[in-house]
């Protein structure tokens, strides 16, 4: 038994399909790949595209992301990705005193 909720292993499931497809120069197959893998759960749909698309959009990836933002519903989530994304990273800065890498700025 799973301690994941349904939604949230479709939601995963989902994710997975977008970025195993990430590069694509076909988009159409993997729009119609997660629609049936939804099945009636489009809010889900509309959740896990949204903020993926939102998330991980830029020149490499715009050609899905262009198909994903077709998906009605889609737009107040691509917000909630583009913000997750333009959160800083969480660290403490004294952690890695001395370390022999540079920090991320």
């Amino acid at each position: 038994m799973s301690r994941l909720s349904p939604d949230t292993l479709l939601s995963i499931h989902l994710g997975a399909i977008m970025s195993r497809n990430r590069y694509t120069s076909d988009p159409a197959p993997v729009i119609a790949e997660l629609v049936e893998t939804a099945g009636d759960r489009v809010e889900v749909l509309q959740e896990a595209a949204g903020t993926w698309a939102g998330f991980y959009e830029d020149d490499y990836v715009r050609i899905l992301c262009d198909a994903l933002r077709e998906i009605p519903g889609v737009e107040p989530w691509i917000r909630v990705g583009a913000d997750r994304r333009a959160i800083p990273d969480h660290r403490t800065p004294t952690a890695h005193e001395g370390a022999s890498w540079p920090l991320r700025e």
